[in-house]
Protein backbone atom coordinates (compact mmCIF):
# COMPACT_ATOMS: atom_id res chain seq x y z
CA UNK A 1 0.00 0.00 0.00
CA UNK A 2 2.89 2.32 0.62
CA UNK A 3 4.42 1.70 -2.81
CA UNK A 4 1.10 2.73 -4.24
CA UNK A 5 0.80 5.71 -2.37
CA UNK A 6 3.95 7.13 -3.36
CA UNK A 7 3.16 5.78 -7.12
CA UNK A 8 0.07 7.57 -6.24
CA UNK A 9 1.69 10.77 -5.91
CA UNK A 10 4.10 10.45 -8.79
CA UNK A 11 0.92 10.06 -11.18
CA UNK A 12 -0.99 13.46 -8.81
CA UNK A 13 2.16 15.59 -10.13
CA UNK A 14 1.17 15.29 -13.73
CA UNK A 15 -2.10 16.78 -13.03
CA UNK A 16 -1.17 20.25 -13.58
CA UNK A 17 0.57 20.93 -10.00
CA UNK A 18 -2.67 20.28 -8.12
CA UNK A 19 -1.97 17.94 -4.92
CA UNK A 20 -4.49 14.95 -4.04
CA UNK A 21 -4.46 13.40 -0.84
CA UNK A 22 -2.49 9.71 -0.31
CA UNK A 23 -5.80 8.66 1.18
CA UNK A 24 -7.82 9.93 -1.76
CA UNK A 25 -4.89 7.88 -4.17
CA UNK A 26 -5.39 4.86 -1.89
CA UNK A 27 -8.68 4.71 -1.71
CA UNK A 28 -9.25 5.41 -5.92
CA UNK A 29 -6.66 2.15 -6.22
CA UNK A 30 -7.92 -0.19 -3.70
CA UNK A 31 -11.16 0.72 -2.65
CA UNK A 32 -14.76 -0.39 -3.68
CA UNK A 33 -16.66 2.12 -2.33
CA UNK A 34 -18.81 4.08 -5.09
CA UNK A 35 -19.62 6.76 -3.05
CA UNK A 36 -15.65 7.83 -2.35
CA UNK A 37 -15.39 7.31 -6.24
CA UNK A 38 -18.06 9.69 -7.21
CA UNK A 39 -17.85 12.21 -4.73
CA UNK A 40 -13.99 12.93 -5.55
CA UNK A 41 -13.12 16.01 -7.19
CA UNK A 42 -12.20 15.22 -10.60
CA UNK A 43 -8.91 16.73 -12.00
CA UNK A 44 -8.68 20.45 -13.63
CA UNK A 45 -9.20 20.58 -17.93
CA UNK A 46 -4.83 21.36 -18.78
CA UNK A 47 -4.91 25.29 -19.74
CA UNK A 48 -5.23 26.37 -23.24
CA UNK A 49 -1.79 26.30 -24.94
CA UNK A 50 0.51 29.36 -24.63
CA UNK A 51 0.34 31.51 -28.03
CA UNK A 52 3.59 31.49 -29.93
CA UNK A 53 6.26 33.64 -28.97
CA UNK A 54 5.92 37.23 -31.48
CA UNK A 55 8.77 36.16 -34.25
CA UNK A 56 12.19 37.97 -33.52
CA UNK A 57 13.13 41.37 -35.35
CA UNK A 58 15.80 40.46 -38.08
CA UNK A 59 15.67 44.18 -39.75
CA UNK A 60 16.08 47.34 -39.24
CA UNK A 61 15.85 50.70 -40.26
CA UNK A 62 13.88 52.74 -43.29
CA UNK A 63 12.22 54.60 -40.61
CA UNK A 64 9.01 55.97 -41.41
CA UNK A 65 8.09 60.05 -40.73
CA UNK A 66 6.09 59.47 -38.25
CA UNK A 67 8.67 57.88 -35.75
CA UNK A 68 10.93 61.09 -36.47
CA UNK A 69 11.25 62.91 -33.13
CA UNK A 70 13.21 65.93 -35.05
CA UNK A 71 10.55 66.83 -37.26
CA UNK A 72 12.26 69.70 -38.48
CA UNK A 73 15.95 68.48 -38.49
CA UNK A 74 16.88 70.15 -42.10
CA UNK A 75 15.47 73.43 -41.12
CA UNK A 76 12.22 73.39 -43.49
CA UNK A 77 9.86 75.07 -41.03
CA UNK A 78 9.97 77.39 -38.15
CA UNK A 79 12.55 76.22 -35.65
CA UNK A 80 10.93 78.90 -32.88
CA UNK A 81 7.81 78.33 -30.83
CA UNK A 82 5.32 79.05 -33.09
CA UNK A 83 6.61 76.55 -35.17
CA UNK A 84 7.68 74.02 -32.19
CA UNK A 85 4.43 74.35 -30.81
CA UNK A 86 2.33 73.32 -34.31
CA UNK A 87 5.56 69.78 -34.44
CA UNK A 88 3.79 69.02 -30.84
CA UNK A 89 6.42 70.18 -28.54
CA UNK A 90 5.31 71.75 -25.10
CA UNK A 91 2.03 69.72 -25.43
CA UNK A 92 0.61 69.03 -22.33
CA UNK A 93 4.44 69.01 -20.56
CA UNK A 94 2.37 70.20 -17.41
CA UNK A 95 0.93 66.15 -17.19
CA UNK A 96 4.28 64.87 -17.46
CA UNK A 97 6.06 67.14 -14.72
CA UNK A 98 2.67 66.56 -12.31
CA UNK A 99 3.52 62.40 -13.31
CA UNK A 100 6.52 63.45 -10.64
CA UNK A 101 10.36 61.90 -10.70
CA UNK A 102 9.86 58.46 -9.78
CA UNK A 103 7.55 58.01 -12.73
CA UNK A 104 9.49 59.93 -15.12
CA UNK A 105 12.55 57.83 -14.09
CA UNK A 106 10.71 54.52 -14.61
CA UNK A 107 9.61 55.37 -18.00
CA UNK A 108 12.63 56.50 -19.22
CA UNK A 109 13.83 52.48 -17.60
CA UNK A 110 11.40 50.94 -19.63
CA UNK A 111 12.33 52.28 -23.30
CA UNK A 112 15.57 51.15 -23.01
CA UNK A 113 17.55 54.69 -23.95
CA UNK A 114 21.05 54.70 -23.12
CA UNK A 115 23.03 57.81 -23.34
CA UNK A 116 23.50 59.82 -27.29
CA UNK A 117 27.01 61.28 -25.97
CA UNK A 118 28.97 58.22 -26.45
CA UNK A 119 29.33 56.10 -23.39
CA UNK A 120 25.85 54.23 -24.07
CA UNK A 121 24.91 53.96 -20.39
CA UNK A 122 20.97 53.57 -19.60
CA UNK A 123 19.54 57.06 -19.18
CA UNK A 124 17.08 56.00 -16.43
CA UNK A 125 19.80 54.47 -14.06
CA UNK A 126 21.74 57.05 -14.58
CA UNK A 127 19.30 59.85 -13.94
CA UNK A 128 17.86 57.38 -10.39
CA UNK A 129 21.98 58.17 -9.00
CA UNK A 130 20.71 61.64 -8.16
CA UNK A 131 19.66 62.19 -4.55
CA UNK A 132 15.75 61.32 -3.86
CA UNK A 133 15.90 63.68 -0.50
CA UNK A 134 17.80 66.93 -0.73
CA UNK A 135 20.27 67.32 2.42
CA UNK A 136 20.54 71.69 1.58
CA UNK A 137 22.10 71.68 -1.46
CA UNK A 138 20.39 72.52 -4.66
CA UNK A 139 20.82 70.08 -7.43
CA UNK A 140 21.76 70.65 -10.54
CA UNK A 141 21.30 69.59 -14.81
CA UNK A 142 23.76 70.18 -16.40
CA UNK A 143 23.43 69.60 -20.71
CA UNK A 144 26.80 68.90 -22.68
CA UNK A 145 26.45 70.74 -25.96
CA UNK A 146 30.09 71.10 -26.25
CA UNK A 147 30.16 68.99 -29.33
CA UNK A 148 34.01 68.86 -30.42
CA UNK A 149 34.57 65.23 -31.37
CA UNK A 150 35.75 65.50 -35.15
CA UNK A 151 32.84 64.29 -37.78
CA UNK A 152 30.08 64.94 -35.20
CA UNK A 153 27.57 67.46 -36.33
CA UNK A 154 24.20 65.89 -34.88
CA UNK A 155 23.79 68.44 -31.68
CA UNK A 156 24.06 71.32 -33.74
CA UNK A 157 21.21 70.31 -35.82
CA UNK A 158 18.86 70.78 -32.79
CA UNK A 159 20.03 72.95 -31.09
CA UNK A 160 19.94 75.55 -34.46
CA UNK A 161 16.52 73.66 -35.74
CA UNK A 162 14.44 72.32 -33.32
CA UNK A 163 15.49 74.09 -29.82
CA UNK A 164 12.36 74.03 -28.20
CA UNK A 165 12.61 70.13 -28.18
CA UNK A 166 15.90 70.61 -25.99
CA UNK A 167 14.59 73.10 -23.47
CA UNK A 168 11.38 70.93 -22.89
CA UNK A 169 13.82 68.13 -22.24
CA UNK A 170 15.65 70.35 -20.00
CA UNK A 171 12.58 70.49 -17.96
CA UNK A 172 11.76 67.16 -18.07
CA UNK A 173 14.90 65.30 -17.14
CA UNK A 174 15.42 68.65 -14.31
CA UNK A 175 12.04 67.32 -12.88
CA UNK A 176 13.41 63.69 -12.99
CA UNK A 177 16.19 64.83 -11.06
CA UNK A 178 14.89 67.18 -8.63
CA UNK A 179 16.74 69.66 -9.90
CA UNK A 180 16.37 73.14 -9.92
CA UNK A 181 18.04 74.80 -12.72
CA UNK A 182 19.44 73.09 -16.08
CA UNK A 183 23.21 74.34 -17.47
CA UNK A 184 23.70 74.16 -20.84
CA UNK A 185 27.33 74.22 -21.69
CA UNK A 186 27.15 74.92 -25.59
CA UNK A 187 30.71 75.06 -28.08
CA UNK A 188 31.78 78.50 -28.54
CA UNK A 189 32.17 78.02 -32.27
CA UNK A 190 28.49 77.55 -32.72
CA UNK A 191 27.57 81.13 -32.94
CA UNK A 192 24.22 80.78 -35.01
CA UNK A 193 22.98 77.86 -32.41
CA UNK A 194 23.47 80.05 -29.54
CA UNK A 195 21.44 82.31 -31.12
CA UNK A 196 18.41 80.11 -31.16
CA UNK A 197 18.87 78.53 -28.43
CA UNK A 198 18.91 81.80 -26.36
CA UNK A 199 15.86 83.14 -28.14
CA UNK A 200 14.01 79.37 -27.62
CA UNK A 201 14.97 80.07 -24.00
CA UNK A 202 13.64 83.73 -24.34
CA UNK A 203 10.41 82.73 -25.92
CA UNK A 204 9.88 79.47 -23.07
CA UNK A 205 10.37 81.99 -19.98
CA UNK A 206 7.60 84.88 -21.56
CA UNK A 207 5.49 81.86 -22.07
CA UNK A 208 5.72 80.25 -18.42
CA UNK A 209 6.93 76.88 -19.76
CA UNK A 210 10.12 77.74 -17.42
CA UNK A 211 11.32 79.46 -14.68
CA UNK A 212 8.54 80.34 -11.86
CA UNK A 213 5.75 77.72 -11.54
CA UNK A 214 6.63 75.80 -15.06
CA UNK A 215 4.04 74.98 -16.89
CA UNK A 216 1.57 75.91 -14.39
CA UNK A 217 2.97 72.84 -12.56
CA UNK A 218 4.07 74.56 -9.40
CA UNK A 219 7.59 73.63 -10.05
CA UNK A 220 10.47 76.08 -10.85
CA UNK A 221 12.90 75.62 -12.92
CA UNK A 222 15.58 77.63 -14.67
CA UNK A 223 17.88 77.32 -17.83
CA UNK A 224 20.71 79.12 -18.06
CA UNK A 225 23.19 79.10 -21.02
CA UNK A 226 26.95 78.93 -20.88
CA UNK A 227 29.42 79.30 -23.81
CA UNK A 228 32.57 77.08 -23.85
CA UNK A 229 35.95 78.78 -25.25
CA UNK A 230 37.08 76.02 -28.12
CA UNK A 231 38.68 72.81 -25.52
CA UNK A 232 37.81 69.56 -26.61
CA UNK A 233 38.30 68.24 -22.95
CA UNK A 234 35.50 70.34 -21.64
CA UNK A 235 33.46 67.44 -23.40
CA UNK A 236 34.63 65.05 -20.35
CA UNK A 237 31.78 65.71 -17.69
CA UNK A 238 33.45 66.38 -14.72
CA UNK A 239 36.24 69.39 -17.01
CA UNK A 240 32.69 70.48 -18.46
CA UNK A 241 32.14 71.07 -14.64
CA UNK A 242 35.27 72.96 -14.05
CA UNK A 243 34.91 75.20 -16.40
CA UNK A 244 31.41 76.26 -15.74
CA UNK A 245 33.03 77.07 -12.32
CA UNK A 246 35.47 79.07 -14.04
CA UNK A 247 38.59 76.93 -13.42
CA UNK A 248 40.87 75.50 -15.83
CA UNK A 249 38.76 72.82 -18.24
CA UNK A 250 40.75 69.24 -16.60
CA UNK A 251 39.30 66.38 -15.80
CA UNK A 252 38.60 65.44 -11.64
CA UNK A 253 38.84 62.61 -9.94
CA UNK A 254 36.81 59.85 -9.01
CA UNK A 255 34.39 59.48 -6.85
CA UNK A 256 33.13 61.74 -5.52
CA UNK A 257 30.72 61.01 -8.37
CA UNK A 258 28.83 64.26 -9.98
CA UNK A 259 25.55 62.89 -8.76
CA UNK A 260 27.01 63.60 -5.42
CA UNK A 261 29.46 66.57 -5.69
CA UNK A 262 29.53 68.16 -8.97
CA UNK A 263 28.71 71.87 -10.42
CA UNK A 264 29.16 73.84 -7.11
CA UNK A 265 29.96 71.37 -4.94
CA UNK A 266 25.83 70.15 -5.54
CA UNK A 267 24.50 66.97 -6.80
CA UNK A 268 24.63 67.19 -10.48
CA UNK A 269 24.41 65.08 -13.40
CA UNK A 270 25.97 65.63 -16.89
CA UNK A 271 24.53 64.42 -20.16
CA UNK A 272 24.10 64.43 -23.79
CA UNK A 273 21.87 67.17 -25.87
CA UNK A 274 20.38 64.43 -28.05
CA UNK A 275 19.87 62.51 -25.11
CA UNK A 276 17.47 65.45 -23.35
CA UNK A 277 15.47 66.40 -26.32
CA UNK A 278 14.19 62.73 -26.95
CA UNK A 279 12.63 62.49 -23.67
CA UNK A 280 9.66 64.25 -23.51
CA UNK A 281 8.34 62.73 -26.92
CA UNK A 282 8.99 59.11 -25.34
CA UNK A 283 6.85 59.68 -22.65
CA UNK A 284 4.27 60.94 -24.57
CA UNK A 285 4.53 57.81 -26.87
CA UNK A 286 5.33 55.44 -24.55
CA UNK A 287 8.21 53.43 -23.45
CA UNK A 288 7.05 50.52 -25.66
CA UNK A 289 7.16 52.73 -28.92
CA UNK A 290 10.58 53.50 -28.16
CA UNK A 291 11.90 50.10 -27.41
CA UNK A 292 10.12 48.97 -30.27
CA UNK A 293 12.96 50.06 -32.59
CA UNK A 294 16.23 48.60 -32.23
CA UNK A 295 17.70 45.40 -31.40
CA UNK A 296 17.67 44.26 -27.45
CA UNK A 297 19.51 46.79 -25.07
CA UNK A 298 20.00 48.90 -28.39
CA UNK A 299 16.37 50.44 -28.42
CA UNK A 300 15.20 53.77 -30.50
CA UNK A 301 15.98 56.03 -33.00
CA UNK A 302 19.50 57.75 -33.50
CA UNK A 303 20.88 60.90 -35.28
CA UNK A 304 23.64 59.43 -37.02
CA UNK A 305 26.20 62.08 -39.09
CA UNK A 306 27.88 61.24 -42.27
CA UNK A 307 30.78 62.74 -43.89
CA UNK A 308 33.37 61.57 -45.97
CA UNK A 309 34.01 60.06 -48.99
CA UNK A 310 30.05 60.20 -49.71
CA UNK A 311 28.03 61.74 -52.47
CA UNK A 312 25.61 63.39 -50.26
CA UNK A 313 26.74 63.75 -46.96
CA UNK A 314 23.95 64.17 -43.96
CA UNK A 315 22.82 64.02 -40.67
CA UNK A 316 19.67 61.83 -40.40
CA UNK A 317 17.35 59.73 -38.05
CA UNK A 318 17.55 56.21 -38.50
CA UNK A 319 16.36 53.08 -36.56
CA UNK A 320 19.06 52.10 -33.95
CA UNK A 321 20.97 49.01 -35.21
CA UNK A 322 20.33 49.44 -39.65
CA UNK A 323 22.73 47.98 -41.20
CA UNK A 324 26.07 50.56 -41.94
CA UNK A 325 25.95 49.85 -45.68
CA UNK A 326 21.90 50.59 -45.73
CA UNK A 327 22.52 53.72 -44.09
CA UNK A 328 25.19 55.29 -46.04
CA UNK A 329 23.35 53.89 -49.27
CA UNK A 330 19.89 55.06 -48.56
CA UNK A 331 20.54 58.53 -46.96
CA UNK A 332 24.16 59.55 -47.94
CA UNK A 333 23.95 58.43 -51.59
CA UNK A 334 26.84 55.97 -51.40
CA UNK A 335 30.11 55.95 -50.87
CA UNK A 336 32.49 57.79 -53.84
CA UNK A 337 32.63 55.73 -56.61
CA UNK A 338 31.02 53.00 -55.62
CA UNK A 339 30.23 50.47 -52.53
CA UNK A 340 33.34 48.35 -53.77
CA UNK A 341 35.94 51.49 -53.70
CA UNK A 342 35.48 51.74 -50.09
CA UNK A 343 38.30 51.38 -47.71
CA UNK A 344 37.26 51.81 -43.94
CA UNK A 345 34.79 53.40 -41.85
CA UNK A 346 35.16 55.25 -38.66
CA UNK A 347 31.65 54.37 -37.24
CA UNK A 348 31.37 56.83 -34.27
CA UNK A 349 33.26 60.01 -34.29
CA UNK A 350 37.20 59.75 -34.73
CA UNK A 351 37.78 58.15 -31.07
CA UNK A 352 36.98 54.82 -32.46
CA UNK A 353 38.41 52.58 -33.60
CA UNK A 354 37.88 52.53 -37.96
CA UNK A 355 37.03 49.16 -39.59
CA UNK A 356 38.05 47.91 -42.77
CA UNK A 357 35.12 47.26 -45.87
CA UNK A 358 35.22 43.57 -45.18
CA UNK A 359 33.79 44.33 -41.22
CA UNK A 360 31.45 47.45 -42.84
CA UNK A 361 29.61 44.61 -45.57
CA UNK A 362 27.47 43.61 -42.77
CA UNK A 363 27.78 45.50 -39.70
CA UNK A 364 24.58 47.08 -37.66
CA UNK A 365 25.37 50.40 -36.34
CA UNK A 366 24.04 49.62 -32.50
CA UNK A 367 26.71 50.04 -29.43
CA UNK A 368 26.77 45.84 -29.21
CA UNK A 369 27.34 45.19 -32.71
CA UNK A 370 29.84 46.97 -32.82
CA UNK A 371 31.65 46.90 -29.80
CA UNK A 372 31.93 43.44 -30.86
CA UNK A 373 33.84 44.44 -33.73
CA UNK A 374 36.52 46.11 -31.88
CA UNK A 375 35.14 49.50 -32.55
CA UNK A 376 32.29 51.54 -30.87
CA UNK A 377 29.16 53.44 -31.89
CA UNK A 378 30.27 56.40 -29.74
CA UNK A 379 28.53 59.67 -30.97
CA UNK A 380 27.79 57.48 -34.30
CA UNK A 381 29.40 60.05 -36.75
CA UNK A 382 29.98 57.87 -39.59
CA UNK A 383 33.56 58.70 -41.07
CA UNK A 384 33.72 57.35 -44.65
CA UNK A 385 37.57 56.59 -46.50
CA UNK A 386 37.25 55.49 -49.73
CA UNK A 387 40.10 53.88 -51.65
CA UNK A 388 42.03 56.74 -52.38
CA UNK A 389 42.44 57.67 -48.95
CA UNK A 390 45.92 57.84 -47.36
CA UNK A 391 44.93 55.50 -44.52
CA UNK A 392 48.27 56.07 -42.64
CA UNK A 393 48.12 60.03 -42.71
CA UNK A 394 44.65 60.21 -41.65
CA UNK A 395 45.53 58.21 -38.34
CA UNK A 396 48.54 60.48 -37.98
CA UNK A 397 46.46 63.49 -38.16
CA UNK A 398 43.84 62.44 -35.66
CA UNK A 399 46.95 61.69 -33.53
CA UNK A 400 47.99 65.45 -33.68
CA UNK A 401 44.67 66.58 -32.78
CA UNK A 402 44.60 64.26 -29.47
CA UNK A 403 48.03 65.25 -28.49
CA UNK A 404 46.58 69.11 -29.13
CA UNK A 405 43.86 69.01 -26.62
CA UNK A 406 45.47 67.41 -24.24
CA UNK A 407 44.90 69.16 -21.02
CA UNK A 408 48.45 67.42 -19.75
CA UNK A 409 47.55 66.69 -16.21
CA UNK A 410 47.54 63.02 -16.61
CA UNK A 411 51.46 62.09 -17.98
CA UNK A 412 50.37 58.97 -19.50
CA UNK A 413 48.42 61.13 -22.09
CA UNK A 414 50.57 64.48 -21.80
CA UNK A 415 53.65 62.29 -23.00
CA UNK A 416 52.17 59.38 -25.05
CA UNK A 417 50.19 61.65 -26.88
CA UNK A 418 53.19 63.24 -28.23
CA UNK A 419 54.81 60.27 -28.74
CA UNK A 420 51.94 58.72 -30.67
CA UNK A 421 51.85 61.38 -33.08
CA UNK A 422 55.84 61.43 -33.89
CA UNK A 423 55.77 57.87 -34.57
CA UNK A 424 52.99 58.08 -36.76
CA UNK A 425 54.52 60.89 -38.56
CA UNK A 426 57.56 58.41 -39.19
CA UNK A 427 55.05 55.12 -40.04
CA UNK A 428 53.82 57.90 -42.47
CA UNK A 429 57.17 58.33 -44.02
CA UNK A 430 58.02 55.16 -44.18
CA UNK A 431 60.58 56.05 -41.65
CA UNK A 432 60.89 53.55 -39.36
CA UNK A 433 61.53 49.66 -38.48
CA UNK A 434 58.81 47.21 -38.62
CA UNK A 435 59.72 46.03 -35.24
CA UNK A 436 58.76 49.91 -34.14
CA UNK A 437 54.77 48.77 -35.17
CA UNK A 438 54.96 46.44 -32.11
CA UNK A 439 56.14 49.24 -30.23
CA UNK A 440 53.75 51.79 -31.61
CA UNK A 441 50.89 49.07 -30.26
CA UNK A 442 52.64 48.55 -26.90
CA UNK A 443 52.91 52.54 -26.40
CA UNK A 444 48.82 52.47 -26.90
CA UNK A 445 48.61 50.08 -24.36
CA UNK A 446 50.36 52.25 -22.01
CA UNK A 447 48.12 55.37 -22.58
CA UNK A 448 44.71 52.85 -23.11
CA UNK A 449 43.01 52.81 -19.33
CA UNK A 450 45.84 54.87 -16.97
CA UNK A 451 44.36 58.51 -17.71
CA UNK A 452 41.64 60.55 -15.55
CA UNK A 453 39.36 60.43 -18.27
CA UNK A 454 38.86 58.93 -21.47
CA UNK A 455 40.84 61.25 -23.69
CA UNK A 456 43.84 58.73 -23.37
CA UNK A 457 41.54 55.96 -24.97
CA UNK A 458 40.63 58.73 -27.46
CA UNK A 459 44.28 59.27 -28.98
CA UNK A 460 45.01 55.10 -28.74
CA UNK A 461 42.00 53.41 -30.14
CA UNK A 462 42.35 55.24 -33.87
CA UNK A 463 45.97 53.90 -33.61
CA UNK A 464 45.07 50.48 -32.33
CA UNK A 465 42.66 50.07 -35.28
CA UNK A 466 45.24 51.03 -38.25
CA UNK A 467 47.85 48.23 -36.73
CA UNK A 468 44.49 45.97 -36.26
CA UNK A 469 43.39 46.19 -39.77
CA UNK A 470 46.08 48.24 -41.66
CA UNK A 471 49.32 46.46 -40.43
CA UNK A 472 50.39 45.18 -44.14
CA UNK A 473 50.05 48.85 -45.59
CA UNK A 474 52.03 50.05 -42.50
CA UNK A 475 55.29 47.29 -43.38
CA UNK A 476 54.84 48.05 -47.57
CA UNK A 477 55.57 52.03 -46.65
CA UNK A 478 58.27 51.03 -44.02
CA UNK A 479 60.17 48.35 -46.89
CA UNK A 480 59.55 50.50 -49.85
CA UNK A 481 61.46 52.96 -48.25
CA UNK A 482 63.92 50.73 -47.04
CA UNK A 483 64.42 49.43 -50.48
CA UNK A 484 64.58 53.64 -51.83
CA UNK A 485 67.71 54.33 -49.27
CA UNK A 486 69.27 51.68 -50.61
CA UNK A 487 69.45 52.58 -54.51
CA UNK A 488 70.04 55.78 -53.60
CA UNK A 489 73.28 55.83 -52.83
CA UNK A 490 74.00 52.99 -55.57
CA UNK A 491 72.89 55.45 -58.27
CA UNK A 492 75.39 58.15 -56.65
CA UNK A 493 78.04 55.99 -57.08
CA UNK A 494 77.37 54.27 -60.31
Amino acid sequence: MRNLQIVGRKTAAAFNGVRYSSRWLSTQAGSSDKHAATSATPPPPPPPPSPPPAPEKTHFGNLKDEDRIFTNLYGKHDPFLKGALARGDWYRTKDLVLKGADWIINEMKKSGLRGRGGAGFPSGLKWSFMPKVSDGRPAYLVVNADESEPGTCKDREIMRHDPHKLVEGCLIAGVAMRACAAYIYIRGEYVNERRNLQRAVKEAYEAGYIGKNACGSGYDFDVHIHFGAGAYICGEETALLESLEGKQGKPRLKPPFPANTGLYGCPSTVTNVETVAVSPTILRRGPEWFASFGRKNNSGTKLFCISGHVNTPCTVEEEMSIPLRELIERHAGGVRGGWDNLLAIIPGGSSVPLIPKSVCDDILMDFDALKAAQTGLGTAAVIVMDKSTDVVDAIARLSYFYKHESCGQCTPCREGTGWLWMMMERMKAGKAMIEEIDTLWELTKQIEGHTICALGDAAAWPVQGLIRHFRPEMERRIRERAAMEIEEPMEAAG
